[in-house]
């Protein structure tokens, strides 16, 4: 394998079968160490071989024992895969922030895709996709019965071909149909804009390997043009995550030096790791060995900061809301996040197959698990004025069929909403909703972001979206409307 790739972090990366997890390279498949269980391989050899004799038509050995190997691995917890040649090209692509599809993260509900976001300019966000819709035809073929991957394979294509989907929406009598034109998928990994003169806006889509350059540029445009900065929001809703070095670069522009940013642990030795906000965590051989946060003007480390998260935003994002978090380097707004904290190696098979596994769980710094429970904000503030829309009904790690436990957390329970009666009020709300774009001036949250900055009164949620420890519990009255210590940060006890 690529020495470029050995070792190069993913988390959470959208593109390949909805959230998929965080990832380390590694040029060879592990070593078995411990006694094989030569009764149970018995077993598979009598099985293999009853297929090989007893199937109504033959079926090749290779397709047998492939498919053998996907579901084992498939059965462990939603993020352990089996990559196939096509999938881990398309894994190896998409840390590059390009593919050729639908733009869409997805997950599955009761056996159909559910999209969880669409990317931001792709063809699904341009043909009116929404977060919560059911994909359950793509062109002719139901969707009940397929794995996610398959889903997703099929959904993948060659540039400039068709695909048509059937839609459920909860808020649509009857099936959407929709014919999208695949395309190359270049998503943009920074945004930014100054809102008004002393407030920015900064939006990182998806942690990609051009990221830290990228924020690190568009930083220093927002400096050139308005070098008396009061207020910067950092917005990470929708962000499902990417490469880890991204991650911590984003933490490592706006924290002290050397500080920890996040560890791992797992029952490998090299799997108990801290990752430092210093220049060798955040750069790799794809990236240029100067370190381009040296570029950063010093003020970014002080100036009063908000971070906007939602139940989209999932892995590196959850990583750098949580540092910050964790630093009290900023306060946290928004809905509690996706809650995907472990993870995945990729142990390469062959030169073109791959296996997927977990093998840690991501932590803040202050030690607190990620993993099915994501991050709370300070102050839940829903999507809209008038509630959260179908943010609220979106789908989570803890929601996953066989996800992995939040091992910090001995009394984790899963959200408990009402769902038939919520579902109707938010078909009805939901109506009334224009499509909502991030940054615009129709941006509730991040309305009530800079409200936050300016010490104004901020909307809090009407009523709690998530079940929350004592200690998490947050406020608007207890951070006094304002930015706590003067610095953006908020007190949080």
């Amino acid at each position: 394998m690529s020495s470029k790739l050995k070792n190069f972090g993913l988390i959470g990366l959208g593109v390949i079968a909805g959230i998929a997890g965080s990832m380390q390279f590694e040029a060879s498949a592990q070593k078995n160490t411990s006694p094989l269980p030569l009764e149970e391989l018995r077993q598979l050899a009598d099985v293999f071989g009853l297929i090989k004799t007893d199937y109504v038509e033959p079926v090749e050995d290779k397709k047998l024992l492939t498919e053998a190997i996907s579901g084992m691995v498939a059965s462990l917890d939603p993020h352990s895969a089996y990559l196939d040649k096509k999938a881990f090209k398309e894994l190896r692509e998409g840390t590059q922030g390009k593919f050729v599809g639908l733009g869409i993260e997805v997950g599955m509900e009761d056996g159909y895709v559910k999209v969880i976001s669409p990317i931001e300019d792709s063809p699904a966000f341009k043909a009116g996709l929404k977060a919560g819709d059911l994909i359950t035809r793509l062109d002719s073929t139901p969707v009940k019965g397929l794995t996610l991957d398959e889903a997703v394979k099929r959904m993948r294509g060659e540039p400039n071909t068709k695909i048509t989907l059937t839609i459920a929406r909860k808020d649509e009598d009857k099936p959407i149909i929709v014919t999208i034109v695949r395309q190359e998928i270049r998503v943009q990994s920074v945004k930014s804009k100054v809102i008004e003169p002393g407030y920015a806006w900064l939006r990182v889509a998806q942690f990609q390997e051009p990221t830290v350059d990228d924020l690190s540029k568009k930083i220093a445009a927002i400096y050139a043009q308005d070098p008396n900065l009061k207020g910067l929001v950092l917005d990470l809703r929708n962000d499902p995550g990417g490469v880890l070095p991204g991650a911590i670069g984003v933490s490592a522009a706006f924290l002290p030096k050397d500080v920890p940013v996040v560890s791992t642990n797992g029952q490998l030795p090299d799997s108990k790791q801290t990752f430092y906000a210093r220049r060798e965590f955040y750069t790799s051989s794809r990236m240029s060995t100067s370190d381009p946060l040296t570029k950063l003007p010093d003020a970014v480390k002080k100036v009063p900061m908000v971070v906007l998260v939602n139940t989209g935003s999932a892995s590196a994002s959850e990583i750098v809301a949580g540092a910050l978090q964790d630093y009290k380097r900023a306060t946290i707004m928004g809905t509690q996040t996706f809650g995907k904290g472990s993870v995945q190696t990729i142990r390469q098979l062959t030169a073109d197959t791959a296996v997927k596994l977990t093998t840690a769980r991501y932590y803040t710094p202050n030690g607190r698990s990620i993993q099915a429970r994501g991050i709370v904000p300070d102050l839940l503030v829903d999507e809209y004025a008038d509630g959260d829309g179908l943010n609220g009904l979106r789908l989570r790690e803890a929601d996953l069929q066989k996800h992995l436990h939040n091992d910090k957390d001995k009394d984790e329970t899963a959200r408990k909403i009402d769902e038939v009666e919520e579902e109707k009020q938010i078909a009805a709300l939901e109506k009334k909703h224009k499509p909502l774009e991030f940054g615009s001036k129709d941006d509730f949250q991040l309305a009530q972001a800079l409200n936050h900055l300016k010490g104004l009164p901020v909307q809090l949620a009407k009523a709690p979206k998530i079940e929350s420890k004592k200690e998490n519990t947050i406020n608007e009255k207890k951070n006094g409307n304002g930015n706590g210590n003067g610095n953006g940060h908020s007190d949080k006890k």
